[in-house]
């Protein structure tokens, strides 16, 4: 079959292992913005320096405190959700009843200061982290290699995407997450904390920024200029998927990591623009996106 299409397995494989690690951190990503988005209503623009913070956190955690790889994983999002808690309580929560574009501009201009400061810190070259001792090496699976520690990027975004859909989808606080969306006066009437559900809310998906950092840091090396780049291909991603909507950046983000991957080994000039060219197209079929919802 290979031979046919004129591929190795073994580089097909590999881009497909590639376009899943890639669809992971989209998934983490959009899946945290489509959470604040939901809610708060603000284009969190911040995601990427987020993101970002979150592997900073974990190597400074190693070389300043000793913390291994497994601490920081656990503690880069306490702390990077704490730093976006005292974002959204200061700046945030003054421009959450006005267009969008505010929350967009006031969250690009955090990015940038963000940046900045963690540039004029630690300088612009990447900063090494290393893979944790116990998922070093991989396996030999015939038709490829499988690096422990890429398979356990892409289970553990899996898990994560899947508890926090279940958390919103399916319990009694997600139920009071909707109904502070979709009616914030009459949920407060029921004695309900809106406020702390918003800030708590916005907590968690810098959170979830945070995480993925994490996730990134011993694949990609830790610079502050991380999240610049990825950020624009996840608000495609979104977009694609739907804003607001936790499935759709879900499965859009693992699918358009994987149409990624293969577009990298059929057609390789265009990988870099593959989820742009399919986001224009579903804007002009579905304006929503794929599992959003009409305005």
């Amino acid at each position: 079959m290979f031979e046919l299409i004129g591929v190795p397995p073994q580089a097909l494989f590999g881009q497909v292992l590639l376009g899943l690690i890639n669809g992971s951190f989209y998934a983490i990503l959009s899946l945290g913005l489509a959470v604040i988005f939901g809610l708060l209503n603000v284009i969190n623009f911040a995601h990427g320096a987020q993101y970002m913070m979150g592997a900073f956190v974990a190597w400074m955690g190693l070389n300043y405190l000793g913390l291994n790889y497994w601490a920081a994983l656990l503690l880069a999002p306490l702390v990077v959700g704490a730093v976006g808690i005292a974002m959204e309580r200061l700046l945030l929560k003054r421009i959450v009843h006005v267009d969008h574009l505010y929350g967009l501009l006031l969250t690009f201009g955090l990015a940038l200061i963000i940046q900045g400061l963690f540039r004029n810190q630690y300088g612009s070259s990447g900063l090494p982290y290393q893979i944790p001792p116990e998922l070093r090496g991989g396996q030999n699976l015939g038709f490829m290699f499988l690096p422990y520690y890429r398979g356990w990027v892409v289970v553990a975004s899996l898990v994560v995407c899947v508890a926090t859909w279940f958390m919103i989808e399916k319990t009694k606080l997600g139920a009071y997450l909707r109904a502070a969306t979709e009616n914030p006066t009459l949920t407060q009437a029921f004695g309900i904390n809106v406020p702390l559900l918003v800030t708590l809310t916005y907590g968690f998906g810098v959170a979830l920024a945070a995480f993925a950092g994490v996730l990134a840091a011993p694949i990609y090396s830790v610079n502050p200029n991380m999240g610049a780049d990825l950020i624009i291909v996840v608000f495609a991603v979104v977009v694609i998927g739907g804003m607001g909507s936790i499935m759709g950046a879900i499965v859009t983000g693992f699918s358009l990591g994987l149409v990624e991957g293969l577009t990298k080994v059929f057609y390789p000039e265009a990988s870099a623009t593959v989820i742009f060219i399919i986001m224009v197209l579903v804007l002009l079929v579905k304006p929503a996106g794929l599992f959003g919802r009409p305005a």
